[in-house]
């Protein structure tokens, strides 16, 4: 019996993580089928091949310009949504005025809105103001999604730092601004270094809005370039030539959170005293 339990959890997470693993695994392996052969069941391709990567770079795809644009829309938005969120989530924390809940409330209420649903109204205001093809009808709608998560986050992540931090600074001569930048965000790193992996995950993988906003190939994100692959007959799914785009895609994301898991977890655990 004691066995058993011991194995119950353990089996549990070898569980979950072959079910989260194995729908990348096979488009791994199916990135490196020939197109020939993408419908084999086989657990391995056979015979290796990279046709479908050279695909992806070919000069029609305008891959390489469609994953830089990413980075681009995915880096301002998560620079200017980490910097909202970390002073909206300071003053959350720990000032005191009417109606704070409701504010707290309010902006995790925000981000509950489908993304769908907002297509139309974006639309017609940014055709008013001429942000149609343009970068700025990615970023603003990509910030409003992500910005009440990253409130949300490091509002708690504020809450747990000790008050008498800041009152130290105080009693030291600082104000209240300088206790924040000198004090506070030194030990709020994790937290705010967690934010920022999921903000910048977020607006890599935003699709809804950059299909909509944007119809010009040379200002769209490596996530609509792909969903417009065309085949060699023009109407024809490239299922291999997806499948290894969205391999690229994936991958940097997937190296990164690897990399910094460590301050990840930190950030999602640590208080702010060590």
């Amino acid at each position: 019996m004691t066995a058993v339990r011991r194995l119950a959890p353990l089996l549990g997470i070898t569980v979950i993580i072959l079910y989260c693993l194995a729908p990348f695994y096979w488009m791994v392996v199916s990135s490196f089928r020939r197109t020939s052969d993408i419908f084999d069941m086989s657990v391995l391709p056979s015979p290796w091949s990279l046709e479908n990567y050279q695909a992806v770079f070919s000069g029609q795809n305008q891959f390489t310009r469609a994953l830089l644009n990413s980075l681009v829309v995915a880096g301002v938005t998560t620079v200017f949504t980490v910097l909202l969120g970390t002073l909206a989530g300071y003053a959350l924390a720990r000032l005191d005025f009417r109606f704070k809940n409701a504010v707290l409330a309010l902006v995790i209420a925000t981000s509950m809105f489908p993304g769908i649903s907002l297509v139309v109204p974006l639309l017609k205001l940014f055709s008013e103001i001429g942000w149609i093809d343009s970068y700025q009808a990615m970023i603003v709608p990509s910030m409003s999604f992500a910005l009440p998560l990253a409130v949300w986050n490091l509002t708690t992540f504020f809450r747990q730092l000790p008050v008498e931090l800041a009152e130290a600074a105080t009693v030291d001569g600082c104000t209240r601004g300088q206790a924040f930048r000198k004090v506070i965000l030194p030990i709020a790193v994790p937290g705010v270094f967690t934010t920022t992996i999921i903000v910048f995950v977020v607006a890599w993988n935003e699709f809804v809005i950059a299909l909509s906003m944007v119809s010009k190939p040379e200002i769209q994100t490596a996530t609509v370039r792909i969903s417009q692959f065309a085949g060699f007959a023009g109407y024809d799914s490239p299922f291999g030539t997806q499948m290894a785009a969205g391999v690229i895609v994936t991958v940097p994301l997937v190296v990164a959170v690897l990399l910094f898991q460590r301050w990840i977890i930190s950030g999602l655990t640590s208080g702010g005293v060590k």
